[in-house]
């Protein structure tokens, strides 16, 4: 499992062997069993996780490099309990600070209908997602 320079150490449980992300190249995120990242904010109403990447300077910014979120099949996101918001705009009023970093947000599994209009799902991103909400 990898997990993002600078995670809270209380979030990884025993028994499992995680490596920092320490630019590991795309083969490596690939072959990795999964990530471990925080959330910045959940939306309620849409179930939407967003996750903005940049400097682990703060517990909201856990979620290390875009491509940590989008190589593995396997993702586990921590959610703090104080970062879900009710709608949308909440969410939008509380990542206006973070409105210059890369952002990605998870609402379902990907699709598109590019190749012949025929609708493909999970065409990038984890096959596999869970989500931990902690106090």
């Amino acid at each position: 499992m990898v997990a993002p320079i600078g995670i809270d150490p209380d979030w990884l449980p025993m028994g499992f062997t995680f490596v920092s992300d320490d630019a590991l190249s795309y083969n490596d995120l690939d072959a990795c069993d999964g990530v471990l990242t925080g959330c910045t904010v959940a939306i309620a109403t849409t179930g939407t996780l967003v996750l903005c990447h940049g400097a682990a300077s703060a517990p909201q910014s856990a979620a290390g490099r875009r491509a940590l979120t989008l190589v593995p099949d396997y993702h586990i996101c921590v959610v703090q309990l104080s970062s879900v918001v009710e709608t949308v705009s909440e969410a939008m009023h509380f990542l206006e600070t973070w409105k210059k970093q890369p952002m990605t947000l998870i609402s379902g599994p990907s699709a598109t209908a590019d190749i012949e209009m025929t609708r493909i799902q999970g065409v990038h991103g984890p096959r596999l997602l869970d989500v931990v909400l902690v106090r």
